[in-house]
């Protein structure tokens, strides 16, 4: 809006300078030929008079052409002057007409950016073009919103080192919202987190009245400072403009984020969801289809969880919930894939494992599970069931119901324990593995 406010009082200053310099011109010309026709008309009289009245018409006349001539000279002048302005009015204008392509261009490209880093590289090319001589640094605020951390940086000068991560605290243009300058040389008022002598200009990027990140520009040339009003203001207006349009692409792509998440997630454990886990474990039988490697899924369900939630509330109940997400995520290996399969469901599927691999790690989980009874101050346990392909199951849909089918016997069985599906080839019987003594010694 500022930029728009001073293109307008720059276009209707031109517009009064542009009609005074007319009215001057049109002045100038009249006068001219007035004193031009007059010494023509005391030239063509003169000799009706005596000498001396002669005499003094011919020197007016001579005086009045010395006249005609200073105002062509100046009329010259002045049409010098107005050719130039009229140049400097079109070279704006064409600087004017290119910044906005690339705006609009660098807007379009941001539409199509689907990560930081891809919206950090379209504004460096866009910057480099428009901000000559300055080089900039690009911090994105975190996930968590207690700090912005350095996503990019290009052109800063050789004395100036952005800090990997700034706190928003510590930053004036963030807790004001508005351009700050820090200029140390100057006694300006500087950011807390500004640890060096270079003049840089912090530009708040702002989007649906949150903060989305920090551009901060410096000169590329340490000798140089923001000593021009005029260039500094026209440094603000473009700093601005990149900056909106770089929040905008920011907040979109934080938003596809999080409908991305929640579309994949489920929003109490932060594991993933039901829908997750069916394209997953397709995937994963795929490739063990062509590999010939195993394929392991472990069901399991808390024991009594609806007395639970009867006795201590849902808000205990939610809270057990995330400490055994927690749990089990953290027993696991960053390759498998944890989900919650419904309620107090949960199901982990586990590629590139053998069966008594799946029993040995279902032992050690149902152990962590049973952990959280020390931390949430109630009794927490799960019954758990083992299936894999292709030991206990010839076809991939086959998995999952033969790992449930194993859990509900496990709740049969007296619960708090881990039972593995029978074996194909082997003609074994459903054997209770969590009286083994040799389970926990068993490795991963």
């Amino acid at each position: 809006m500022q930029y728009k406010r001073t293109q307008l009082l720059r276009w209707l200053s031109t517009l009064s300078w542009q009609e005074g310099t007319r009215q001057r011109f049109a002045l100038m010309y009249n006068s001219a030929i007035a004193m031009a026709t007059l010494s023509i008309g005391m030239v063509m009289v003169h000799e009706r008079f005596g000498p001396v009245v002669s005499t003094a018409i011919l020197m007016v006349s001579i005086l009045l052409q010395m006249a005609v001539i200073g105002s062509l000279l100046v009329l010259r002048s002045i049409l010098l002057a107005n050719r130039d302005h009229e140049h400097h009015i079109r070279a704006d204008s064409e600087n004017a007409r290119r910044r906005t392509a690339e705006l609009f261009a660098m807007t379009d490209m941001l539409q199509a950016a689907e990560t930081n880093d891809e919206a950090g590289a379209v504004l460096m090319v866009t910057a480099r073009r428009l901000l000559n001589g300055n080089g900039a640094a690009l911090y994105v605020l975190n996930n968590s919103r207690d700090r912005l951390d350095l996503a990019r940086q290009w052109d800063l000068p050789p004395g100036y080192a952005a800090p990997d991560s700034l706190a928003p605290g510590l930053c004036w243009a963030l807790k004001r919202g508005k351009v700050h300058l820090n200029s140390p040389d100057e006694g300006g008022l500087c950011c807390a987190h500004h640890a060096s002598s270079n003049a840089v200009l912090e530009i708040p990027m702002m989007a649906g009245g949150q903060v989305q990140g920090l551009l901060v520009l410096a000169r590329s040339d340490p000798q140089a400072s923001f000593e021009d009003d005029a260039e500094l203001t026209n440094l603000r207006h473009l700093g601005t403009a990149l900056a909106d349009s770089m929040s905008l692409a920011l907040s979109n792509i934080a938003l596809r984020d999080k409908l991305r998440t929640q579309s994949l997630r489920d929003p109490l454990t932060g594991l993933y969801n039901r829908r997750y886990m069916e394209d997953t474990l397709e995937r994963f039988l795929a490739l063990s289809a062509r590999s010939g490697n195993p394929t392991a899924v472990i069901m399991m369900d808390l024991d009594n969880f609806k007395d639970l939630n009867d006795r201590f509330g849902h808000a205990k109940g939610d809270a057990v919930l995330r400490d055994v997400a927690a749990q089990i995520v953290s027993g696991l290996r960053p390759t498998d894939v944890v989900c919650r399969y419904g309620g107090e469901e949960i199901i982990a599927i586990l590629p590139d494992c053998t069966l008594d691999d799946a029993v040995a790690k279902a032992e050690q989980i149902r152990l962590r599970i049973q952990s959280v009874s020390d931390t949430q101050g109630c009794a927490v346990s799960a019954s758990l069931g083992v299936s894999a392909i292709p030991e206990t199951s010839v076809r991939g849909e086959e998995l999952i119901p033969d790992a449930d089918a194993s859990l509900y016997l496990a709740k049969a069985s007296g619960k708090n324990c881990v039972l593995a599906a029978e074996r194909i080839n082997s003609g074994l019987t459903v054997a209770r593995v969590s009286d083994r003594a040799d389970v926990d010694q068993a490795l991963w």
